[in-house]
C-alpha cells in the first residue's frame, strides 16, 4: 500500500500572466520579476500564508476525482495545498531516505510515498522540482562518490503529473502534453500506482532555477512586431551569435515547447532524454531582389551540446522559462542534468 500526497500549489503566479485556468478559481499574488522566487505564493501575512481572502480552501475538481480514484485502489491519501517554498518542502521530506553517513539528504529509492502534482501550468510544476533540486542537490565541496559524474542531483524522485484544465487544441502544448502523460485523473491515478517511470534531463541554471521544457529569449512590442536585442550565444564551444548580430529570438530547448515562433521554426527536435540541449537563433538578413526590393528573411542557426551560456548587450531582455516572465540583465547559463528528474507515466 502506497501513501500518495496529493499536491496543489496555493498560488497561481506561476500561471502565464496570472490565469487561473479552467473554472476561474485561483488564489495568490501576480507574477513577480524574476518569476520564480517564492514557488507557493504572492503577497503573505506575518505568518508567512497568504492572506485568507486569497486562499482556495475547496481543492479543485481534478484533485478530488484523482483522490478518489487513488483512494479505491487502496491508497492512502492526502491532499496538501502548499503556499510557500516551506510548505513544499515539508511535503518534500516525506521522500527523504535513511540517514547517511556523510550527513547528506539523500531521496529514497525505495520510498512508499508517492508525490502528485496538481499543475495548472508547467512553471508550477518547475517550482515544486525547483525545490527537490534545492533539497537534494549536496554543496559541491561534498560530492559524494555515489553521485553520477555528469550530474550535479542524485535520482530525484519520480512525480505524478495531474494537469488541471484540458489539453489545448493548436498553439504551445503544456509538458504533459508533449510527454503523452495522461491528463484524466484515473488515469494520472493508475499511472502513479502501476505505471512506470520515465526519466527526463533537467536543464539547471546559475541562476538557482530549473527549466523543464524550455525557455525563448526576446520580445515584442504592444503591436506584436518583433524587437531585435544583441547577446553573445555559445553551445559548448559552437558561437551561434559573437553579439553584432540584430536577433529576433534564442531558443533553449529541454522539449519541445518553443520549438517554434508563429511560423518559423526555432528547434528541429525536441528530445528531453538525449542528454543534450539543443539552441536557436534567428537572425533577420535583409536582402535584395532582383528589381532593387528588400527583403527580409530569418537565419536560424541552431547547436546541440550539454551547456548553453547567454550574455546579453542590452540592458535588459524580456524571456519566458517554461512559461515563466523573467528579465536577463547578465550571463545567464544553462546546463544538461541528463535524466536527473522523472515521471510516472502510463
Amino acid at each position: 500500500m502506497y501513501d500518495v500526497v496529493l499536491l496543489t500549489l496555493g498560488s497561481e503566479r506561476d500561471a502565464p500572466g496570472g490565469a487561473c485556468g479552467s473554472g476561474g478559481a485561483c488564489c495568490g499574488g501576480e507574477e513577480g520579476a524574476t518569476g520564480d522566487a517564492a514557488s507557493g505564493g504572492g503577497a503573505t501575512g506575518d505568518d508567512g500564508h497568504a492572506p485568507a481572502e486569497q486562499r482556495c480552501e475547496t481543492p479543485r475538481v481534478p484533485v478530488l476525482a484523482c483522490a478518489d480514484a487513488l483512494t479505491a485502489r487502496g491508497a492512502r491519501v492526502e491532499t496538501v495545498t502548499a503556499r510557500s517554498d516551506a510548505e513544499i518542502d515539508e511535503v518534500l521530506a516525506r521522500l527523504d531516505g535513511p540517514p547517511r553517513p556523510d550527513g547528506l539528504t539523500w531521496p529514497d529509492p525505495d520510498s512508499k510515498t508517492r508525490l502528485v502534482v496538481a499543475t495548472a501550468s508547467d512553471g508550477q510544476l518547475r517550482a515544486v522540482v525547483r525545490r527537490l533540486v534545492r533539497r537534494y542537490a549536496p554543496p559541491p565541496s561534498r560530492r559524494p562518490a555515489d553521485l553520477p559524474g555528469n550530474r550535479t542531483v542524485p535520482d530525484l524522485p519520480p512525480v505524478g503529473v495531474l494537469p488541471l484544465d484540458p489539453a489545448r487544441a493548436g498553439g504551445q502544448r503544456d509538458l504533459a502534453a508533449q510527454l503523452g502523460l495522461p491528463r484524466d485523473p484515473a488515469a494520472v491515478a493508475a499511472a502513479v500506482l502501476d505505471g512506470t517511470v520515465r526519466r527526463l534531463d533537467l536543464l539547471r541554471n546559475d541562476g538557482g532555477s530549473v527549466t523543464l521544457d524550455g525557455a525563448l529569449i526576446g520580445a515584442a512590442d504592444d503591436a506584436g512586431r518583433p524587437l531585435h536585442w544583441r547577446g553573445r550565444v555559445e553551445v559548448d564551444d559552437a558561437v551561434l551569435s559573437a553579439g553584432d548580430d540584430p536577433l529576433l529570438a534564442c531558443a533553449i530547448g529541454n522539449a519541445a515547447g518553443y520549438a517554434r515562433l508563429d511560423e518559423l521554426p526555432l528547434l528541429s527536435a525536441g528530445d528531453p532524454t538525449d542528454g543534450l540541449v539543443e539552441v536557436a537563433v534567428a537572425v533577420p538578413v535583409v536582402t535584395r531582389s532582383t528589381l532593387g526590393r528588400k527583403r527580409v528573411r530569418f537565419e536560424v542557426r541552431r547547436a546541440r551540446g550539454r551547456a548553453v551560456a547567454v550574455v546579453p548587450r542590452d540592458e535588459r531582455v524580456p524571456y519566458l522559462d517554461d512559461g515563466v516572465e523573467g528579465e536577463l540583465s547578465r550571463k545567464r547559463s544553462w546546463w544538461v542534468e541528463p535524466a536527473a528528474w522523472a515521471v510516472y507515466a502510463a
